[in-house]
């Protein structure tokens, strides 16, 4: 099994930065311990429209999007900058930025966690939501030509990452209008999110604009909690192709290879091309 691993390890591509991924170490939180890195792919022709501002995408989990020495499984990541060049290049997409926030290792669980759990603990992600909210987004901001309104901003993640995500984006609709909920947790502490759902839903000025996945090789019950969500975004006025998608993928797994595959498609559906041009 060492020499295995150690094979394994050796085949790891030894794939260059991406040329518009810029990483800044060291982010650090009042509301949050520790420091973690965010890493931020800019569109084609950044540098130059400097005029031009941008819709924003912040992802989950950022050691898996970009960089495979970094990703949970070493080689495998979610290949997120090259499928928003492809999707770009294609006009499938409008040109947007896309920021990673690393986790934070053995906390992440209690930080992706709307709340507690009897034997799993957790609970912590309405701090991490401040730390997004109050901190990260005026970060990026500062930072980069952005888009403000929540029709421009959105956030996801996948397993727990779409958790908090989706928990985040009904939390404060007023700031995301677009949410990509890949594979999610939806069993924490006896399916939470759905009873929070229920409750924050008819509260909403806005619906935030959904994209839901599942693979169809996540196990029986992974499928079943993600049809419940589905259902009850559709019976709580969500409507189907219109501000929510929901793909069952055949042959998706709950893997940074499935993930990536998915990639594509999801912006496709949260930030199309065709939505506004220039501004």
């Amino acid at each position: 099994m060492a020499a295995q691993s150690q094979a394994q390890a050796q085949a790891i591509p030894n794939e260059p930065p991406h040329p518009r991924v810029y990483k800044h170490t060291g982010f650090k939180s009042r509301f949050l311990q520790g420091e973690r890195d965010i890493s931020v792919y800019v569109p084609p022709g950044y540098e130059e429209q400097t005029e031009r501002q941008y819709p924003l995408l912040i992802l989950q989990d950022g050691q898996n999007l970009f960089d495979p020495a970094t990703s949970f499984i070493r080689g495998k990541t979610w290949r997120v900058a090259e499928s928003a060049d492809d999707s770009i290049d294609a006009g499938e997409v409008e040109p947007l930025i896309i920021a990673g926030v690393a986790n934070a290792g053995e906390r992440r669980l209690a930080e992706y966690t709307p709340s507690r759990d009897m034997k799993l603990g957790g609970g912590d992600a309405s701090q991490y939501a401040l730390m997004v909210t109050r901190e990260l987004l005026p970060f990026l901001r500062a930072q980069y030509h952005l888009r403000s309104a929540p029709a421009d901003t959105g956030i996801g993640g996948s397993s727990l990452g779409g958790l908090v995500s989706l928990w985040i984006g009904l939390r404060h609709a007023e700031t995301f209008g677009k949410l990509a909920v890949l594979s999610p947790s939806v069993w924490w502490n006896h399916r939470y999110i759905l009873a929070y759902l229920n409750d924050v839903a008819p509260e909403l000025v806005r619906r935030p604009r959904i994209w839901l996945d599942v693979g169809d090789q996540e196990g029986r019950r992974t499928l079943a909690d993600t049809r419940a969500l589905d259902g009850r975004m559709l019976a709580l006025g969500w409507r189907e192709d219109v501000d929510l998608h929901f793909e069952e993928v055949a042959g998706g797994a709950h893997d940074e290879a499935s993930w990536a595959e998915r990639v594509r498609p999801m912006l496709r559906f949260l930030f199309p091309a065709e939505r506004r041009d220039l501004r």
